[in-house]
């Protein structure tokens, strides 16, 4: 007979319930990477609950039916108008802004009009049958809406050579030349040799000058020379995020945000975060906030002085920015001038699409997967977020460059994007838990050194910015920053991406913004009642933030210097620095 312990439970019982539950998360680190990190449970559990509610709404069924008899009808009558000399209208638009499968002339002529009008109403038909199920999970909704999205993507007439004109059209104009420079590029995609022009880190891309100045395990601190005779007092600390290399803000110098900065008059600080493995799998948040913001904020403190600094955070850099100035306020540290985030979330109770991703089976097979390693792999983010634009990054792709046989030249962003980076499994699984799931920052329930903080205790002003079409930190979750204080706060809503809105530089064509500061009373407007209420400007944002900027910033002076050796700040390297450079 074994001995019980204080809490009634054999020491035999518990080394069985351990290795029984080291069995299980073998096993579903083994299914993890059958499927790509993606839990097969999580989008069942959304079918069921979908098909389960839809089974026992006759009315819904009924409208389905009428939708797809509609449709039919609207497709035959197209099909007979396409007999006629004059122009007819297509019945049927594309549903998502920016799509372009069909936006060729050649998608006008027939067959493949009537083709394209066919596929579209397919699509509009499943996204009536996934929405507006009575007694559906909204989640689960959503997740329907971008499962059954998924598959008709993939079966979209324009990813098809022989129902594809554009493609028909340029094999007959080259010959056929144009699908075996396709079929090179794919070879040479499968053996990873790719042709054309890549930008490098260090020659084209992160060029911007300057020296690391501090470095700890996670992070180093890069000081940029100054390029005018004056400087303001308060520097500038950029926090990227550690999801991507930090060179997304200095690709090369016509669109690098920190060299532009540099050129403002600012004395700018940024982290180079190190690409975790294996041995790093223990570390946390509490770890990334002790030697990325607290680390730098104390060496720029010395280096030049300056009793307070301007922090801007990008994406997950944001994030944990938003925590240091949420823990710095509680503890009456007041060194902080600003707080600026681009494209970062604080309140994730809308998180928009990658919340599929995030469920808690989601969350549990990740856990498992990186139990392997000590980490996530950096294959299984970009997988999601390739997923969240798979028109753009996966289908368009497959038809410019295997079947038109075009070839993509290298552009900064593209580089950068292929620049992928680990997540160390503690932080990733903290993060995933306690920041998406449990909301627990916005909700004043996420610990700093042991204790809670407060988002609402920040006094610093605000400067919070959106993009319009970001799928990773969407604009309406990122507005809710600035209501969660009572600090001064200002609101930017940019044109573009998650990436490409922040690499907005001056100059660059088709821009707009919309900026406007978020009154005491606007704490329970509707985003879109803001975006109504304020006219958008044509033109880069970055002006407007370093205007922004200027203003809570005193006169320009002299120039710090690069480094100090005396406080134990000596410059280590040259800019990028070393951690950008691991692989």
């Amino acid at each position: 007979m074994s001995s019980q312990d204080g809490h009634g439970t054999s020491p035999d019982k518990a080394v069985s319930q351990a290795s029984h539950a080291a069995l299980d998360r073998m096993a579903r680190a083994g299914l993890a990477s059958a499927t790509l990190g993606l839990a097969p449970s999580a989008m069942l559990t959304a079918w069921t609950d979908w098909a389960a509610n839809l089974a026992t709404a006759p009315g819904k069924q009924a409208a389905l039916a009428a939708k797809a008899w509609m449709s039919a009808s609207v497709l035959a009558n197209h099909a007979a108008s396409l007999a006629l000399p004059v122009p007819r209208p297509d019945p049927f638009a594309l549903a998502r802004p920016g799509d372009r499968r069909f936006a060729a002339e050649q998608w006008q002529d027939t067959p493949f009009n009537l083709m394209a009008q066919a596929f579209l109403a397919t699509e509009a038909w499943w996204e009536e049958a996934a929405t507006g199920v009575r007694g559906l999970d909204r989640r689960h909704e959503a997740a329907m809406a971008f499962a059954f999205r998924q598959v008709l993507d993939a079966f979209a007439p324009a990813n098809f050579a022989a129902t594809n004109p554009e493609v028909l059209s340029r094999i007959a104009r080259t010959g056929g030349r144009s699908l075996v420079d396709g079929m090179a590029n794919l070879v040479r995609d499968i053996s990873g040799d790719p042709t054309g022009d890549v930008p490098v880190v260090g020659h084209d891309l992160a060029v911007t000058p300057g020296k690391v100045v501090a470095r700890t395990h996670l992070a180093e601190l890069i000081q940029y020379a100054p390029a005018t005779g004056t400087v303001h007092p308060e520097p500038v600390l950029i926090v990227p995020a550690w999801i991507m290399k930090y060179y997304v803000l200095d690709l090369a110098p016509r669109n690098s945000l920190i060299r532009w900065l540099v050129d403002q008059g600012f004395t700018v600080f940024c982290l180079s975060w190190r690409n975790p493995d294996a041995e790093d799998a223990h570390l946390d948040l509490q770890d990334y906030l002790e030697q990325g913001p607290r680390a730098a904020i104390a060496a720029i403190a010395q280096i030049t002085g300056a009793s307070r600094i301007h922090a801007a955070g990008y994406c997950l850099g944001g994030t944990l920015m938003a925590m240091a100035a949420a823990a710095m306020a509680r503890d009456g540290d007041a060194r902080l001038a600003s707080l600026t985030l681009l494209a970062a979330q604080t309140d994730f109770t809308e998180p928009g699409e990658l919340a599929l991703f995030l469920g808690e089976a989601q969350v549990a097979l990740l856990e498992d997967l990186m139990s392997r390693r000590g980490y996530l792999e950096s294959d299984r983010m970009a997988g999601a977020f390739t997923l969240l634009r798979s028109n753009d990054l996966i289908w368009s792709r497959l038809v410019r460059e295997y079947m038109l046989g075009e070839r993509s030249h290298g552009s900064d962003l593209m580089a950068w994007n292929a620049d992928t980076t680990r997540m160390p499994a503690r932080m990733h699984a903290q993060y995933l838990r306690e920041i998406y799931l449990e909301n627990a920052l916005a909700r004043g329930r996420f610990r700093v050194d042991g204790r809670p903080v407060a988002l609402r205790d920040i006094t610093a002003p605000i400067f919070a910015l959106g993009t319009e079409t970001d799928h990773v930190a969407p604009w309406k979750s990122v507005f809710k920053a600035g209501l969660l204080t009572e600090a001064e706060a200002t609101f930017c809503l940019t044109s573009g991406g998650h990436n490409a809105g922040i690499v907005s530089e001056p100059g660059h064509p088709r821009r707009h913004y919309r900026l406007a500061p978020l009154a005491p009373d606007d704490a329970g407007r509707d985003p879109e009642a803001w975006v109504a209420g304020v006219a958008p400007a044509e033109g880069s944002w970055w002006p407007a933030w370093g205007a922004w900027l200027a203003a809570r910033s005193g006169p320009q002076g002299p120039v710090p210097p690069m480094g100090k050796a005396g406080a134990g700040f000596a410059a280590l390297d040259d800019a990028p620095g070393t951690y950008v450079f691991q692989r």
